[in-house]
């Protein structure tokens, strides 16, 4: 899952961390075009939490991100008072 977030006024490129000069070469970092959004990729746990939000049910979860019923209550703190 990712999430889109378009910017109509971007206020700076963002090139990467600076890289002294000891470190292996990297490629050089893609320019921010204007229209390209931003992506930002959850972890399964904040997928799961996402959905949550959005009143999908535990099963509907698991079922969605190909996980146990038990994994999603595990990130989402849900635990089973017997």
């Amino acid at each position: 899952m990712s999430l889109s977030i378009p910017s109509s006024s971007p206020t700076a490129a963002y090139n990467g961390p600076a890289v002294s000069s000891t470190a292996a070469a990297a490629p050089p970092a893609q320019p921010a075009t204007e229209n390209a959004p931003y992506v930002i990729k959850l972890t399964v746990a904040e997928q799961a939490f996402q959905l949550s939000l959005q009143e999908q049910t535990v099963p509907q979860i698991a079922n969605q991100l190909s996980l146990t019923v038990e994994a999603v209550n595990s990130y989402l703190g849900i635990t089973n008072s017997t």
